[in-house]
């Protein structure tokens, strides 16, 4: 795959490099950065686990065989992939308090799975999705291709304005066809309980990308426009519209609002004027128009989401590979929750991931 398929407007010009990612597992690291603090108490096992080769469904399944319990008994706050290094917590329902042998858990075979408990404390609760503040993402780019002053200068201008906050090719399935499942269950298909959130999601996900990718073309997608619904940083919470104010043009400025896109559900578009003029455009296709009646028929709610992401603590170093082999990139940067590191990548150009995800 590459960074993003299909290739969503890009805010910082063309292409400045390509490169293959996730070459071993190991080029890919990822750490949850915890949303709470455990309270030393209860009857949940909380583990902090290192796992390399195996997806978070797949160790949440070894974790409850180990502790001899049922899978609702394990509770993680998102999904990591399979191809990476990956740093999260899972939480495990023991009323007893008494907790199995933690070395008999680890795992290290000649398969290349891994898995280590890093530590482990008890909490009075179980681990809900979403109780995490972040991700922190070290990514090793290898083949690089692209000069390395414009390469560094596309990085500089993302360290210092963010990225559009798409929403990542995780969101629409791995062969990319969860929009057209969704766009054929409006239509009477039939799925799956499991799967009729995922499908929704990924409708929703396309109706939004569609508007940030109109603004992005329009240079318009980290400024004001009229009518303009604002997002708090760090948070769900949005105002607006209200005028301009050089008290807004301050918090813009410092990444303490975004602009915000359309989440499509049912209810009166929040945004006006200019900024509903163009949301409305981006979504009037057939295709929009099913997906948008869909959504709505699903009873899901019109909410907002930021149509501006700005990775922290960006940097970035070339590591010696090979004197006279290619570039070797590696990149360090945390994201809030709910963002995707490849949009971070399609920003510099065509990263493909050698490796499937999942």
């Amino acid at each position: 795959m590459s960074a993003q398929e299909p290739v969503l407007a890009r805010a910082h010009g063309p292409s400045v490099l390509s490169a293959n990612m996730r070459t071993t597992p190991e080029d890919f690291l990822v750490e949850e950065l915890p949303g709470f603090e455990p309270s030393g108490s209860g009857e949940h096992l909380l583990l902090t686990i290192e796992k390399r080769g195996m997806n978070t469904a797949f160790a949440a399944r070894r974790i409850a065989e180990w502790a001899g319990v049922g899978e609702v008994a394990i509770g993680y706050a998102g999904l990591k992939d399979r191809n990476a290094v990956t740093r999260q917590r899972f939480s495990v329902h023991l009323p007893k308090r008494v907790a199995p042998d933690l070395a008999a858990l680890e795992t290290g075979g000649d398969d290349g799975e891994r898995l280590r408990v890093l530590e482990h404390t008890w909490h009075a609760r179980k681990l809900p999705r979403g109780a995490l503040a972040g991700n922190r993402f070290v990514l090793v780019l290898r083949e690089v291709a692209g000069e390395r002053a414009a390469i560094e200068s596309r990085l500089l201008a993302i360290a210092e304005r963010g990225v559009p906050n798409y929403f990542g090719e995780q969101r629409f399935g791995r062969d990319g066809d969860n929009v057209a499942n969704a766009l054929a269950m409006f239509g009477g298909r039939r799925v799956r309980r499991e799967q009729r959130s995922l499908l929704l999601s990924a409708a929703r996900s396309e109706l939004f990308n569609r508007a940030l990718a109109m603004r992005v073309a329009a240079g318009n997608w980290d400024r004001a426009l009229d009518g303009e619904v604002w997002t708090l940083d760090g948070s769900r919470s949005v105002f607006g519209p209200e005028p301009f104010s050089e008290e807004l043009a301050q918090r813009l400025a410092v990444f303490d609002i975004h602009p915000s896109g359309p989440l499509w559900g049912r209810g009166d578009l929040r945004s006006q004027g200019a900024a509903a003029e163009l949301e409305l455009s981006a979504l009037a296709g057939d295709d929009a128009l099913a997906l948008r009646a869909g959504l709505e028929s699903e009873g899901l709610k019109q909410e907002r989401r930021a149509l501006r992401l700005k990775p922290d603590d960006l940097s970035w170093r070339w590591l010696d590979d090979d004197a006279a082999g290619p570039d070797v990139l590696q990149l360090a940067f945390s994201l809030p929750q709910g963002t995707y590191a490849t949009v971070v990548l399609a920003e510099l150009g065509d990263v493909r991931a050698l490796g499937r995800s999942g």
